[in-house]
């Protein structure tokens, strides 16, 4: 028993030390939106609302550029597995190029998405103080696709504590611009959600520099130094990162924006149903960051370990991550079902909104354990430099069945025969989320234990062979 037990103990704590600093800096990332929702809840609801909006159509493009970056660790993962240190330098300059393109897109297409905003049934006030915010925020991406680069590049090379303490930084500065801007403290201007948006687009651009200057400055990146020489882009490279990191992107975009079209599909029932449903999910946005955090520690355990070409162990850190992902999951659930009412009234003041996020909160928790399975099992696929299946069983899940059977039940349309007496408003979309996410994790389970054996045939037909 202790023979067999030795070895899972052992990749644990391996897990553990790698993926700690990326949760602590995966918190204090996201640790900015709940800032940002949590002052403005406390200025009015129309500012809440405003900043809940523009906060859904942030989120959904940061996540898809954040999944889209996240090529690079796979690249990198591989090749520090199989020792190939002088190649990781070419990549890591691409990546940079790639991140600047996508962030840049990404802040296009974001401004795009504030159409939306005068189509959806919302107050003309808020209408306009959300796209405001929109476009502020959006600045902030081309710095924030170079930074993801060079994140997917110092954590698979084992370097995860830059990436925590650049994250606090972050989040204080963001945190006291938030503060000063919102409010008008200290003679500042009363901006409320817009002074949000400012603080986190100049924090992006804060925390590149600073993310610069520690791989300019740390030894940990000599063997790998990516700034010995410039290097113009590469259409090759980027195009085969794209290739690799777009599946990635859009399995990421698949989930995020079913909850982000669910803010503006309740916001025809008001401010208070849109609010608590987007307190409720940058809760719930919070707490993933658990299973996230070690999910992209087990890429690059994954990942190296098949550069090494050593599929059964790839297959054994893969197991032994969804298993650490479960656990924190089960007790995040347990968390937001105790304490879902303390957690309402730290967001806002408002005891209405109160009364709603604490009932979806309820579902928030009921989804713990699928939502740490799929990001768990997706995150060892990818390791293995396979990112297609996960998009099309995201895609499927989410798109469709989680918002056709959302709008069902929230919206209960005259014209569908099988609907509820009422609209159950946000609810019925929390319940369509909590079935998608049941479907996705069920999939992705079955899909890596199916890819973990494929290799360790393939492993032992080319050791036979050779």
């Amino acid at each position: 028993m202790t023979t067999s037990a030795t070895p899972i103990r052992t990749e644990i704590l391996t897990l553990w030390r790698l993926s700690w600093p990326v949760l602590v800096g995966q918190l204090a990332t996201v640790g900015m939106g709940v800032v940002d929702v949590a002052m403005t809840g406390h200025v009015s609801a129309e500012e809440l609302a405003a900043v809940s909006l523009g906060t859904a159509v942030w989120s959904i493009v940061l996540v898809t550029v954040m999944g889209t970056m996240m090529a690079i660790n796979t690249v990198v993962a591989h090749e520090m597995g199989a020792a190939r240190h002088d190649q990781v330098p070419h990549s890591v300059r691409q990546a940079m190029w790639k991140g600047l393109l996508v962030g840049t897109v990404a802040m296009l297409f974001a401004n795009l998405c504030t159409l939306l905003f005068d189509h959806v049934g919302l107050d003309a006030h808020v209408a306009a103080r959300a796209s405001l915010v929109v476009h502020v925020i959006s600045v902030g991406l081309p710095a924030f696709g170079v930074y993801r680069a060079l994140y997917g590049y110092t954590t698979s090379i084992n370097q995860t504590k830059p990436i925590m303490w650049i994250a606090i930084f972050g989040l204080l500065y963001n945190t006291l611009v938030s503060w000063l801007l919102v409010f008008g403290e200290l003679g500042f201007p009363r901006l409320g959600a817009v002074g949000c948006a400012i603080a986190t687009a100049s924090g992006m651009w804060l925390m590149l520099g600073v993310m610069l200057w520690w791989v300019r400055r740390s030894p940990a990146y000599r063997m790998t130094y990516p700034f010995d020489r410039f290097e113009g882009p590469d259409a090759a490279a980027i195009g085969s990162m794209l290739r690799l990191g777009l599946p990635i992107g859009v399995t990421y975009f698949a989930e995020v924006s079913a909850f982000g079209l669910i803010s503006l599909l309740v916001a025809r029932y008001g401010v208070v149903q849109v609010s608590a449903h987007q307190i409720a999910l940058n809760f719930a946005s919070l707490v993933f960051m658990l299973p996230l955090s070690f999910a992209i520690g087990m890429l690059t355990r994954v990942g190296q370990a098949m550069g090494e070409g050593d599929p059964v162990r790839a297959r054994f850190v893969g197991w032994v991550g969804v298993g650490v992902s479960l656990t924190f999951g089960a007790l995040a659930a347990l968390f937001i079902a105790i304490f879902r009412w303390e957690i309402a009234a730290a967001y806002t003041s408002d005891p209405a909104v109160q009364q709603v996020t604490a009932h979806l909160l309820l579902f928030a928790a009921l989804f713990q354990l699928s939502d740490a399975t799929q990001v768990a099992t997706a995150s060892a696929i990818r390791g293995y430099q396979v990112t297609r299946p996960p998009m099309v069983i995201q895609l499927v899940s989410f798109w469709g069945l989680s918002l056709p059977l959302g709008c069902v039940l929230g919206l209960a349309p005259q014209w569908f025969p099988w609907t509820p007496a009422a609209p159950m408003e946000a609810t019925g979309f929390w319940i369509g989320l909590v079935f998608a996410l049941t479907v996705a994790a069920v999939l992705l389970t079955w899909q890596f234990e199916k890819l973990a054996r494929q290799r360790i045939r393939e492993g032992v037909v080319k050791a036979l062979v050779s």
